[in-house]
């Protein structure tokens, strides 16, 4: 092989993913010379160049080709049989370079602002599955030179904001999950310890308002955070969720997943309360990026990516189908992509059939407003247990009138499952495994409205009080009382329907609604239960500690004007029964 004309990167273009790029380029195709260049002027930069000593220049004469198309390639097998080079700079100082490829870099509105060359001293062809491969590669190296601009400009934001700070951290590590409570009315705020410490705060160093919370959301994603819970606030959605930006305390951020909900309202629908989460999904979103950096061959490129990358067509006709896939569609989907390209059908019967409708809906809208598909779905794959995938694509319709999507499927099933458990904490009381007593009061607040709903549905809730429940604590110590505790709550969820509802409200007691039903058919769940606990006393060692409970017992009507209405008479009930004696039940 003989060398090039002079034509070198520069240093500042010293990018060693870059780099990589051409390097996995020129020994895919086993050519000469692979180049990187950037730049919209017919002199390009060349921003990488892998292949022998190339001398001083740093630019390269733009080809004159109409680059329209994500998908146009120019391919000259001989430059020295092709009239139209033969006045080119390149074939004039290098009159031995004979085969050349050139594939487009496009911006996101489809200008070319780069270009990803192939250059060899023997004529040859390129093959379909060859030219797809280039298309790929030139489209991981617009994916990675738009990283590197967006990184460039995060940068001089954050100089321009903390000028004693040369640069941030961008490599952010951990997960985790906060827990925050919103007073709507007086703009307090209130987080876990774990929202804390997922941002590196302490507790003094977080304040109480909507305020100064706002101040560490990214100003970029400002906007659309307030636009997201103004949307919530009114009740245009059914719950806020956004993926943004926090600030840490070392002043680097953090991209997370903030879900939250409006929990009490008052007459008018005004919000009052906001409850919601915050998950660290940063590692997610440099998922991407980590699994390039570690890759060194282009054979193992696509093999080595955790998740799909895709090429999804939908025809005019409404016919759609998997144009390309990645070797990770075996993991995403238990499917080759040879086998969903003979069968396009096979995909959709991996969907959960729950979930089809809105998997199918979510392309159609994506289509028709050419706006980003992004989904949250789960799967059944054969012989595996339900999983959940987030899919993220950008749609751009051709000029057959179909539209073609490129984009990524991801496994999200360890992230649901952390979501699932959070809720199960956020709702449940740890000892008993009822609800705790915000759930049950959300609990006691639907059967409410069903009960002012229809006038034909009847609904009581029970009080529960175990008697003499200090003097076990007193006797035989916590451990025992909590073990009562735990028996008690066993027994009263054996006897509840799918339709009721329990939980602890504190200490010792517990409450129960139990959906239509009258104060007959509660005072006989009530004595069910005494019955069930006199026959099964606690065990402790080798003694038998028996337990009594006192119940209180009242209708929800229609005119309460509150949970707490309904809640509170039938406190009231169980003090009465208390009072008459314990081990009683009185109504209310």
């Amino acid at each position: 092989m003989q060398p090039l004309p002079s034509i070198k990167a520069p240093d500042s273009a010293n990018d060693e993913r870059l780099h990589g790029l051409a390097r996995l380029a020129r020994r895919h195709f086993d050519v000469l010379a692979a180049l990187v260049t950037t730049g919209a002027a017919d002199r390009q930069q060349v921003r990488s160049c892998d292949g022998p000593p190339l001398g001083n220049a740093s630019w390269i004469e733009r080809f004159d080709q109409p680059w329209n198309d994500a998908d146009t390639l120019l391919v000259v097998p001989d430059l020295h049989r092709d009239a139209r080079f033969r006045d080119h700079h390149l074939l004039t100082a290098a009159p031995h370079v004979r085969f050349l490829a050139a594939c487009p870099l496009l911006a996101a509105d489809g200008h070319v602002f780069g270009m990803l060359y192939l250059l060899h001293d023997q004529p040859r062809e390129l093959d379909a599955a060859q030219q797809c491969v280039l298309h790929e590669l030139a489209r991981l190296t617009t994916d990675l030179l738009a990283r590197e601009a967006a990184d460039a400009r995060l940068q001089r934001e954050v100089e321009a904001l903390r000028e004693s700070e040369k640069r941030m951290a961008l490599a952010i590590a951990g997960s985790g999950t906060g827990i925050w409570d919103r007073n709507v009315a007086t703009g307090e705020m209130h987080y876990s310890s774990g929202w804390r410490a997922l941002l590196g705060y302490a507790e003094h160093e977080v304040g109480n308002r909507i305020e100064e919370s706002y101040t560490r959301v990214h100003p970029a994603d400002l906007e659309y955070v307030r636009a997201a819970i103004q949307a919530h606030f009114e009740q245009r959605t059914t719950s806020y969720e956004a993926e943004h930006r926090l600030r840490c305390r070392d002043g680097s951020y953090k991209w997370v997943c903030s879900r939250g909900k409006v929990v009490e309202r008052d007459r008018a629908g005004k919000p009052l309360r906001m409850i919601g989460t915050t998950t660290d999904i940063t590692a997610m979103r440099a998922l991407s990026e980590q699994v390039q950096q570690t890759a060194e061959l282009m054979t193992d490129l696509t093999n080595e990516i955790p998740g799909m990358v895709f090429q999804y067509r939908r025809q005019a006709d409404g016919r759609s189908f998997l144009t390309y896939a990645s070797a990770g569609v075996v993991d995403i989907y238990g499917l080759t992509a040879q086998q969903l390209a003979n069968d396009p059908q096979a995909l959709l019967a991996i969907i959960h059939p729950d979930d089809l409708p809105l998997y199918l809906a979510s392309f159609a809208e994506s289509a028709r407003q050419l706006a980003p598909w992004h989904l949250e779905y789960r799967v059944q794959l054969p012989g595996r247990e339900v999983s959940w995938r987030q899919g993220d694509a950008r749609p751009r319709r051709l000029e057959d009138g179909s539209v073609l999507w490129h984009g990524f499927v991801t496994d999200i099933t360890e992230r649901k499952q952390i979501e699932a458990e959070l809720q199960v904490f956020a709702t449940t009381d740890f000892l008993t495994q009822l609800a705790n007593r915000r759930h049950f009061m959300q609990q006691l607040e639907a059967e409410l409205a069903r009960v002012q709903r229809s006038a034909g549905h009847h609904a009581t809730i029970l009080m529960f009080d175990l008697d003499h429940f200090k003097a076990i604590n007193d006797r035989w110590g916590h451990s025992v009382g909590d073990q009562a505790l735990r028996h008690f709550a066993a027994i009263l969820s054996s006897q509840l329907r799918k339709t009721d509802a329990a939980g602890r409200m504190g200490g010792e007691e517990f409450a129960v609604v139990l959906s239509e039903a009258d104060l007959d058919q509660a005072m006989t769940f009530a004595r069910r239960i005494q019955d069930e606990l006199a026959k099964a006393p606690v065990v402790h060692g080798a003694e038998q500690i028996a337990l009594a409970v006192s119940v209180g017992i009242t209708a929800i009507g229609a005119s309460d004007i509150s949970p707490g209405a309904a809640l509170s008479r039938s406190d009231m009930a169980l003090y009465a029964a208390k009072r008459g004696g314990r081990n009683r039940i009185e109504c209310q």
